[in-house]
């Protein structure tokens, strides 16, 4: 199944492309800004990028120039009939095609499609490993399991989410929005308060003493890591 992101300040297009979407075997994120889109893909494992140039706090050309700089996913450029020159800059900046609105419901799918395949093709998909050992903390993502010391813990959904992305990212810091992010596919105000919850709740089950924990540290201002030896 292909992880799929929608970037548009426009929800009305967004919830559209979901629609069209909808059918096909993927799952579908959502972001509004430029910033949110590069958070989501750090966070996830995101196979193909639809996006708008024209947005708030970081347009789709500068989002798109700075995704080329860490993966070369598919990004698709959504656009309006006028952006001629857009389109050849967000080509140039390592876009791989766009579509131009209003929507051809059949356009759409066809060009996500021919995306995936090309991509696919050139062996940009790669299997990741589903098995993370850190420490004493033993996940198994086939089985959604998670041992500590050997001892089996029964972690929410939500929790076990935060868990496996921490643990596939050993040291790498996520911000309360990233991690949010992840574990719904979208942003919320309150993304900040919802995940210190969630990570409490998480602590209390993998650490000794929660107070002082051995594994998920905080890192003022900037959010939250895994510490530990990878034994994978």
């Amino acid at each position: 199944m292909y992880n799929i992101l929608i970037c548009d300040d426009d929800r009305d297009i967004v919830s559209a492309l979901k629609i069209y979407l909808s059918g096909q075997d993927y799952n579908l994120y959502e972001a509004y800004t430029g910033r949110q889109a590069i958070e989501t893909v750090r966070a996830n494992d995101i196979h193909l990028i639809l996006m708008d140039i024209m947005m708030p706090e970081m347009d789709g050309i500068s989002a798109t120039s700075k995704l080329r700089e860490e993966c070369n996913i598919p990004i698709i450029l959504l656009t309006a009939k006028g952006e001629d020159t857009d389109k050849v800059l967000g080509l140039n900046v390592g876009a791989d095609d766009y579509i131009t609105k209003p929507f051809n419901p059949v356009e759409v799918i066809a060009r996500v499609k021919s995306a995936l395949r090309r991509y696919t093709m050139l062996g940009g998909l790669e299997r990741k490993p589903d098995h993370y050992v850190i420490g004493g903390i033993d996940l198994d993502d086939a089985g959604k399991t998670v041992t500590v010391d050997g001892e089996p813990v029964s972690l929410t959904p939500t929790e076990f989410a935060i868990l496996r992305l921490l643990m596939q990212n050993p040291g790498k810091v996520f911000s309360s929005g990233a991690i949010y992010a992840h574990v719904s596919g979208g942003y919320a105000l309150s993304a900040e308060s919802s995940i210190a919850v969630h990570i409490r709740h998480l602590r209390e089950k993998i650490e000794i003493t929660p107070s002082e924990p051995r594994y998920i540290k905080v890192v003022w201002g900037q959010g939250y890591k895994i510490e530990g030896e990878n034994n994978r």
